[in-house]
Order: structure tokens, then C-alpha cells, then sequence
């Protein structure tokens, strides 16, 4: 698939757009940290006709931009969303998102009620459940962090994400493209800078909000999940009305990874739920 660069406000973001415009509602996928828009790779093909299907890479992921000083919470990637929405002639969409990117489509979600039709919310962050970057890089504070080569720092995610996955094979094609971009000096301050945005303060405030999402929401998580563990995925399931949950048995953090099919038949039951 050929993807293509939208301008905002002076920072390139890449998409690239499947299915088939129709009846039902564009989906919009949002990956996590530090992943891209190739997370959901297996799951495109998998999705019903009659949708318009929007993959991104968020500011300071995969092929876009580095995010310099822009902000990248979860708050300023929602808005943003709403800048992509506004140039793809999006008004509503069913949004799907994550871990990281769970945060960002609640966000989006609260921000922004009247742009988001449905909900999806895969092995999200949320709560007080915002890690920086896992167990390994928790421990370096910011300064020390930018001073580490990259190569380092790149080494040490990738032995992180591993806890994600139960197929060590697999596991290693997915973060090698994963890591790819941050293998440089550049890419080391981005991660600094995404370390940042999960840190910030206004990320746990979402959770006062919740309660007034009215789309119809599905919460799927991988059973065994070691980065967010299930028990956030079901108070998730409490906090949202309209919420249901989807328990992928054995499976993992990278969920859209290795359960493709679960992931992708939980959006289709989703898709098809009235909207309020």
C-alpha cells in the first residue's frame, strides 16, 4: 500500500489508507510507543467492506517527523488527530488504538466527543497505568537517557519489548522495524521526548472523563499482557458506559501482533453496534 504525508502546522505525518469507502464509518488505527503504523499490518486485510481504513504513523514515529519541541501527550497527539480527521474530510470515525495509543483515543474521545463514532481500546495505557518505557528505562532519569548512545538505548527497548510477545521469532522482525527510526542520534532525543509525553501529568487526568464517553467502545486485551495487565483492561470496562470486554486467551501485550484475528473480529462486532 502507498502511503502519503499530510503538512500540520509544519510537521509531516504519514498515513496510508486501505478498504473500501461505503456505508460504514472510516476506521482510524493508532499504534502505541514506540511502535508504527506497521502494527496493524495483519490486521487491514482482516477488516469488513465499506470502510475506509486510515493507518498513522503519530509525530515521531516510523516515517513522520520528529517531534523537536512539539508536545507529544496524550492530549496534544488527540488534537493533532483532529487535524488529520479535518484534512482526510473525516467527521466521524471509529478509533482504535494501542497501549499508548489507547491513551491517545481516549483523549481523543473526551476532547473531542463528536469526532469519534466508536471506540476500540487494545491492551491500552490508562489510569495511573502510563509507564515510560517498561521496567528497563523507567530507571534512567531523562539526562542520563540523552547522553546514552542510541544503539544502547535502542538495545534496551528491545529487550524490554520482548515481554510483549510470546513468539520470540516473530517478536524480533516487528521491533527491528519498530527501532529502526530511533537508531541514531536524532532518534535517541525522540525517544527522550516521547518519554516525556507518557510521563506527563495530564495523561492521568483523563481518567476523570471517562464516564462521559457515549460511543459504543470495545476493550480487548491479551490475557496474559505483562506490559498492561488485564485488571486495567477491566476497570477500563467499568469506567466507560458503553464498554464491553474481549479477553484474548494467552495472548500477550502485541496483540494486533500475534491474535490478528481476535483483534480484528472484536473491531467487526464493534463496528456494527449502534452508535448513541
Amino acid at each position: 500500500m502507498r502511503g502519503e504525508f499530510l503538512d500540520l502546522s509544519g510537521a509531516r505525518l504519514y498515513y496510508y489508507a486501505a478498504g473500501t469507502r461505503g456505508a460504514g464509518v472510516p476506521v482510524v488505527f493508532i499504534h502505541g510507543f514506540p511502535t508504527s503504523s506497521h502494527l496493524w499490518h495483519d490486521i487491514v486485510p482482516l477488516m469488513p467492506p465499506g470502510h475506509r481504513l486510515v493507518v498513522l504513523d503519530l509525530l515521531g514515529f516510523g516515517r513522520s517527523d520528529r517531534p523537536l519541541s512539539r508536545a507529544v501527550d496524550a492530549r496534544a497527539h488527540a488534537d493533532r488527530l483532529v487535524e488529520v480527521f479535518d484534512e482526510l474530510r473525516i467527521d466521524r470515525a471509529c478509533v482504535v488504538g494501542h497501549g499508548f495509543g489507547g491513551g491517545i483515543a481516549q483523549a481523543l474521545a473526551v476532547q473531542h466527543p463528536n469526532r469519534v463514532s466508536h471506540l476500540c481500546l487494545v491492551d491500552s495505557s490508562g489510569f495511573d497505568h502510563w509507564p515510560a518505557m517498561g521496567r528497563a528505562l523507567t530507571r534512567a532519569a531523562l539526562p542520563v537517557m540523552q547522553l546514552m548512545p542510541a544503539h544502547a538505548l535502542v538495545g534496551l527497548l528491545h529487550a524490554d519489548m520482548l515481554r510483549g510477545f510470546n513468539n520470540p521469532e516473530r517478536a524480533g522482525h516487528a521491533i527491528d522495524l519498530y527501532l529502526r527510526p530511533f537508531d541514531c542520534a536524532e532518534g535517541r532525543d525522540a525517544i527522550a521526548a516521547h518519554v516525556k509525553g507518557l510521563s506527563s501529568p495530564g495523561n492521568k487526568t483523563l481518567v476523570d472523563s471517562l464516564r462521559q464517553i457515549a460511543s459504543p467502545t470495545a476493550i480487548v486485551w491479551g490475557q496474559s499482557d505483562r506490559v498492561m495487565p488485564l485488571s486495567l483492561g477491566r476497570e477500563l470496562a467499568e469506567a466507560i458506559p458503553r464498554a464491553s470486554l474481549d479477553v484474548i486467551a494467552g495472548a500477550r501485550h502485541f496483540t494486533p501482533t500475534e491474535s490478528p484475528r481476535d483483534v480484528a473480529d472484536a473491531i467487526r462486532r464493534l463496528l456494527i453496534r449502534q452508535t448513541a
